[in-house]
């Protein structure tokens, strides 16, 4: 089970008040000016994306519109069918990842793309999210065909020219090669373990903010 660092031990009674504040402090982004067109992808999709501790990622994507299904698992790197501890170990080369499957005729990729970035993560955070350190928490996108890493590219370029973010993007956009599921206590995490510390503080003001920013791609679950 992962644990909160010592500096980041809070009172379950302040933690929801936290939360709240944090929910509501991300500036709008723009619309992606380059997408795929839901006409030339009708069957479902899949996108795979690391932002930190793949509990609160798999959990807003879970809460998207046109989401049939998000699972928490790991991608980009060697290690073969790769272990939580092996991950953890940040010797594997591989991100704590959540692959998307999903209705293009619901829900473009670049409508994705800019779910991850406003409320999914910190996308200028090196190789950390929040209170977790190393590789393994690294910002990433894995594309799955040129298209995809077409329109991640161009978001990147898009975000980066209107500032969006006061630091600098740090995102790595690389091709997905094997995404494998993780173990199965780590899925639908949040949704089993509500009240537990680490998601109260961390992930619960994610799903708030999808909802209050992005109320056109909430869909409640």
């Amino acid at each position: 089970m992962r644990r909160i660092p010592l500096g980041r031990i809070i009172s379950l009674v302040s933690l929801p008040m936290l939360a709240s504040v944090a929910a509501c402090n991300a500036t709008p982004l723009p619309t992606p000016a380059v997408d795929i067109p839901a006409a030339t992808s009708k069957a479902p999709q899949t996108a795979v994306f690391a932002g930190g501790c793949f509990w609160g990622v798999e959990a807003v994507f879970r809460h998207v519109k046109g989401v049939s299904r998000a699972v928490s698992g790991y991608a980009g790197g060697t290690t073969k069918n790769p272990s939580y501890e092996q991950v953890s170990s940040g010797d594997t080369g591989h991100a704590e990842s959540v692959e998307v499957t999903y209705d293009p005729a619901q829900v473009s990729y670049g409508q994705l793309l800019k779910v991850f970035f406003q409320v999914a993560h910190d996308p200028t955070q090196l190789n950390r999210q929040g209170p977790d350190r190393g590789t393994q928490y690294r910002s990433a996108i894995f594309y799955v065909n040129d298209e995809q890493k077409r329109v991640a590219e161009a978001y990147v370029a898009q975000l980066t020219a209107a500032k969006a973010f006061s630091g600098t993007i740090v995102t790595q956009i690389a091709p997905l090669s094997t995404f494998w599921a993780a173990e199965g206590y780590h899925q639908n995490y949040l949704a089993l373990h509500p009240t537990q510390p680490y998601i109260v503080y961390n992930d619960l003001p994610k799903l708030e903010a999808l909802r209050a920013e992005l109320p056109t791609l909430y869909a409640a679950r």
